[in-house]
């Protein structure tokens, strides 16, 4: 097991490009199942979910050439269904959340397909009743069995239908949609999530020769084809890296550019780290943060006091909340961070308090944060990564941190990052991998 060294209390200079976004690497990858044709995918981020997903299509039998660490092209003209049933597989995908969204392309042109227990991270109960349920409405037939933890789903003709979400699962989205795109007739689905990942999913779906339409809305309605062909596919910057970088800018006081952001893609970020007090610059595609001493957060209209809460899109992402309550510990005034979505995700708040912060956890969903306004730095502590995201953050707050501080179970932060140690040395950070 690695860690990360990390000495605090540096400001850092410099610039940084976000990796390709790593939510939309798992669907797009996982939809070359889609077809016999190769389609190739650039700007894909070096990291350990995605490249798990990469090797479990290769012991698929899809054919994968490698053009760089960030450029691949995928054939999968001889796909060996049969080692869906392997231990490997098993033991593989168990492990990685995103391997759920191979279902929805194996149903469209295998017609079976299996789904673990939802694996990744630990912040909460994540279900699974959106994709079957949603598949069950296109006639997939499933049966859960205890004694491999699958979901076992045949589907010997799927046929277009009307249906709501219960929920816009981004994930269920994609996966339904994917199965939706072969099958016979029209579907409709309601209350779909419109993420940039969706659309950008629909687009490329729609370049291999698929039928969708109300694409960006939560409306999307998919007339089945009976073959898809292949297709080139650019994924867009990762958001969730450029809110990152945007906190850890403030946190350390630096002067940071974030190159090529894709702002038109990033929804309210940028405003929610505004409201946060934090003064940023777009030029062009970049992103200028000029180094601020201080920054304050802004109350509502009233006076009362700020809250920041997640929200399916085009809300804010829970992704970035974990960041939003580190940022706010050094900032002037006080903000209610409410976590809507998942209910164990605010637990490393712990840590935070450990190096200083004042916070009051209230329950599982909300924290209130007193911002110390740089009044009393935080001190360095040895921790550990529960999930990716509350990783990012507490790497944020201990390079901001007077001292050392060690966080362990950094594969968490591999996850979702690809090379962060190196990156951050790039801008002058004093961390190393131990």
């Amino acid at each position: 097991m690695h860690s990360f060294e990390v000495t605090g209390g540096r400001k850092l200079k410099g610039e940084i490009t976000p990796q390709g976004a790593k939510n939309e690497a798992l669907q797009i990858i996982s939809a070359v199942l889609l077809t016999p044709e190769t389609v190739t995918i650039n700007n894909i981020p070096d990291i350990i979910d995605v490249n798990l997903l990469i090797e479990l299509l290769g012991e698929m039998n899809v054919k994968v050439e490698r053009h760089d660490r960030h450029s691949c092209s995928f054939t999968a003209d001889e796909v060996n269904v049969e080692y869906l049933h392997s231990a490997s597989y098993h033991k593989k995908s168990g492990r990685l959340r995103g391997s759920v969204m191979l279902a929805g392309p194996l149903l469209a042109r295998f017609g079976k397909a299996f789904i673990p227990k939802p694996g990744g991270d630990k912040i909460g109960r994540r279900r699974l009743d959106t994709h079957i349920i949603g598949f069950e409405k296109l006639g997939v037939a499933f049966d859960y069995q205890q004694e491999d933890g699958f979901f076992h789903l045949k589907a010997p003709s799927l046929k277009g239908t009307e249906m709501l979400l219960d929920e816009p699962s981004v994930t269920g989205t994609a996966n339904i949609l994917m199965a939706a795109v072969m099958a016979h007739g029209r579907t409709v689905i309601y209350n779909a999530a419109c993420e940039p990942y969706i659309q950008q999913l629909c687009k490329m779906l729609n370049r291999m020769g698929a039928r969708i339409t109300g694409i960006g809305s939560n409306l999307l309605q998919v007339e089945g084809v009976s073959r898809l062909g292949g297709t080139t596919h650019d994924l867009l910057p990762d958001m969730i890296e450029v809110g990152s970088f945007i906190g850890l800018a403030a946190m350390t006081q630096s002067e940071i550019t974030i190159k090529n952001a894709g702002i038109a893609h990033l929804g309210q970020i940028p405003d929610k780290f505004r409201q946060l007090g934090i003064h940023f610059e777009c030029k062009g595609d970049d992103i200028y943060l000029p180094g601020q001493d201080s920054y304050e957060i802004q109350t509502f209209l009233d006076g009362s006091v700020m809250t920041i809460y997640d929200h399916p899109w085009p809300g804010f992402t829970p992704d970035l909340l974990s960041i939003v309550l580190v940022v706010a510990t050094q900032a002037k005034g006080s903000i209610l961070v409410h976590q809507k979505m998942f209910e164990s995700r605010l637990f490393f708040v712990d840590k935070i308090i450990d190096m200083g912060a004042q916070i009051i956890l209230c329950d599982p969903h909300r924290a209130a944060v007193i911002g110390l306004n740089r009044h009393h730095p935080l001190r360095g502590i040895t921790m550990s990564s529960p999930d990716i995201r509350a990783g990012v953050a507490l790497l944020i707050a201990a390079l901001s941190a007077e001292g050392r501080s060690v966080i362990q179970n950094i594969e968490q932060i591999d996850r979702g990052y690809q090379n962060i140690d190196e990156r951050l040395r790039n801008l002058g950070a004093q961390i190393q991998r131990i």
